[in-house]
C-alpha cells in the first residue's frame, strides 16, 4: 500500500466496525491534500456517476472501452488513459465497474493488470463465486457493488457493500467510496468478505426482480376482474410490492419513457441469472422474473428501463 494511501486512513479517528463505517468528516469531503492516484476502469452510466464523486478529492485517471462514454469524466477533470494497463500505472487505488464477471476476468485477472500490494475496488456486480475467485487471484481484492438507480448515485443516496478478507484494503477502501452514501451513512457496510458484499447485491436486486414480478401479476390479475392500472397501482400502495411500485409507476403511467432508463432489462437480466446459478436451491419467483425480462430482451428491449417488463405486458406475442 502506497504512502498517499496510509497518510489517506490516518485522515480518519474513528474505527472501521463490521455493519457500518465512522468518520469523523461531517462535509462529505474525504480529503483536501491532492488525494490519491485512482485508477477508474469502466465508464458506463452508473460508473461515470461513482467516479464523479471521486474526482471531488482525488486524481481520477479513467478507461472505459468505448472511449467517448468517458468525457463526462473528462470534462470534469479526470485524465483520459488509453488502456487499462496505462490508466493503472502508478495508481494507488484500482476501480472496476464493468458490465459483469467476463469483463472482470477479460480486463484484469487475464492481464494480471493489479500491481502487488495495490487495492482493488470492484463496484461490478459478480456472484459471490467469482468474487472469492477474485479475492484468492489477487488478495487486495474488495468487492464494493451498490445498491440503488442512477438518482441516488448522483446525490450520495447508494447502499454499499465493502467486503474483503485484506483488513487495511477494505478500510481504505471503505472510506475513499463513503461519498457514495454520503447522504445516508449508514447504508455503507463493511463486510469481512468479498463473497459476502457480492451476496448482500444479488439479495437486494432479487428483491427488485421479483417486485417487478410481482407488480406485473398483480396488474394482470386487476386487468383480468375490471380494475385498470392507475387504480391498480393505487390499491398496491398498502402492500409489501409499494416501494417497487412507486419507483416504476411514472414508466407504467406514460410519464417517463423506458429508453434511456435507470436500470435496464439487460443489467438486471444478467444479474438474476447470476443470482439463479449461484443459489443452491430452486428460486421459482426469480426464475419467472428472467422469463419476463428475457421476454422484453427478444422484443428488442435490452437497453430500456426494465419497467418496460410492466410497460409492454400486453404486447408479447404469446403465440
Amino acid at each position: 500500500m502506497t504512502r498517499r494511501c496510509l497518510t489517506f486512513l490516518a485522515k480518519f479517528e474513528d474505527p472501521i466496525v463490521f455493519g457500518e463505517l465512522h468518520t469523523t468528516t461531517e462535509s462529505g469531503a474525504l480529503w483536501h491534500d491532492g488525494g490519491m492516484k485512482i485508477a477508474w476502469l469502466g465508464t458506463g452510466r452508473m460508473g461515470t456517476e461513482l467516479a464523479l464523486h471521486l474526482l471531488k478529492d482525488h486524481e481520477v485517471t479513467v478507461w472505459n472501452r468505448t472511449a467517448a462514454k468517458a468525457q463526462k469524466l473528462l470534462d470534469a477533470g479526470a485524465t483520459p488513459a488509453n488502456s487499462p494497463a496505462e490508466a493503472v500505472g502508478g495508481a494507488d487505488l484500482v476501480v472496476t465497474c464493468l458490465f459483469g464477471p467476463p469483463q472482470i476476468k477479460e480486463v484484469v485477472l487475464d492481464a494480471n493488470l493489479i500491481p502487488e500490494g495495490v487495492p482493488w475496488a470492484d463496484a461490478t456486480t459478480v456472484s459471490p463465486e467469482d468474487a472469492a475467485q477474485f479475492a484468492e487471484a489477487v488478495p487486495t481484492y474488495v468487492a464494493t457493488p451498490v445498491v440503488g438507480s442512477l438518482g441516488p448515485a448522483r446525490e450520495g443516496k447508494l447502499g454499499v457493500y465493502v467486503g474483503g478478507s485484506d483488513a487495511q484494503a477494505r478500510d481504505l477502501v471503505a472510506k475513499v467510496v463513503a461519498p457514495w452514501a454520503a447522504a445516508n451513512p449508514e447504508r455503507l457496510k463493511v463486510v469481512d468478505s468479498a463473497a459476502k458484499a457480492a451476496t448482500g447485491k444479488l439479495l437486494a436486486n432479487l428483491a427488485l426482480a421479483v417486485s417487478a414480478q410481482g407488480v406485473l401479476e398483480a396488474l394482470h390479475l386487476a386487468a383480468s376482474n375490471g380494475v385498470d392500472t392507475p387504480e391498480a397501482l393505487e390499491m398496491l400502495d398498502s402492500t409489501g410490492l409499494a416501494f417497487l411500485k412507486n419507483m416504476k409507476a411514472p414508466f407504467v403511467l406514460g410519464e417517463r419513457d423506458t429508453e434511456p432508463g435507470d436500470f435496464s432489462v439487460n443489467a438486471i437480466a444478467k444479474d438474476v441469472g447470476l443470482m439463479l446459478r449461484s443459489a443452491q436451491t430452486v428460486l421459482p419467483a426469480t426464475a419467472a422474473a428472467l422469463e419476463s425480462l428475457e421476454m422484453q430482451q427478444d422484443e428488442g428491449r435490452g437497453e430500456h428501463d426494465f419497467s418496460a417488463i410492466l410497460v409492454n405486458r400486453n404486447q408479447i406475442d404469446q403465440g
